[in-house]
């Protein structure tokens, strides 16, 4: 049986990750079409971003079974400065020419980590299950607390790119 703050720690988690999400969108949404192709964040583009962003939500459903097994998360193989490697991998894999089809790419893969993430119950989320990387435990929640910094630098840098393009 749960506890409160084990309830409460989850709801804040998903609260907090899907309201950097939706405001990712709401900017993206102002975005014209020349913004959207333009590099603003070392070679990557709002397009790239969106694509990262995308695999980024499948490797964490994969990287949550993983835990749960006990096991370390296969994206840990690709660890580098930043996780360059690994990100450019997911702009490859995840990247569209249609801006329709890459938005609704990513809202299917944010829903089908949300409705998975949904069915953990709550004491799950911090639960060591002895998974370690360099001497660093991997737990649930750390994997969404990195996942949602990494979405709020993002945001950041894109709200920074609109100002900067007015």
């Amino acid at each position: 049986m749960p506890t409160k703050s084990q309830i409460l720690r989850k709801e804040q988690i998903l609260t907090k990750w899907l309201q950097t999400r939706q405001s990712i969108l709401g900017e993206t949404s102002k975005l014209s079409e020349k913004q959207r192709d333009r590099v603003f964040l070392g070679i990557w583009s709002i397009k790239d971003l969106l694509a990262h962003l995308t695999g980024w939500d499948r490797t964490n459903k994969d990287a949550v079974k993983s835990v749960l097994e006990g096991q370390l998360p296969a994206f840990y193989n690709h660890h580098d400065r930043d996780w360059r490697t690994y990100n450019a991998l997911l702009v490859r894999e995840y990247n569209r020419d249609s801006f329709k089809e890459l938005l609704t790419l990513l809202k299917d893969s944010q829903e089908q980590l949300l409705e998975f993430l949904n069915t953990l119950p709550p004491e799950v989320f911090g639960k060591d299950f002895g998974v370690r990387f360099r001497g660093y435990k991997v737990t649930i929640q750390r994997l969404l607390e990195a996942e949602t910094k990494d979405e709020q630098i993002h945001l950041k840098q894109m709200t920074d790119f609109l100002k900067a393009s007015e």
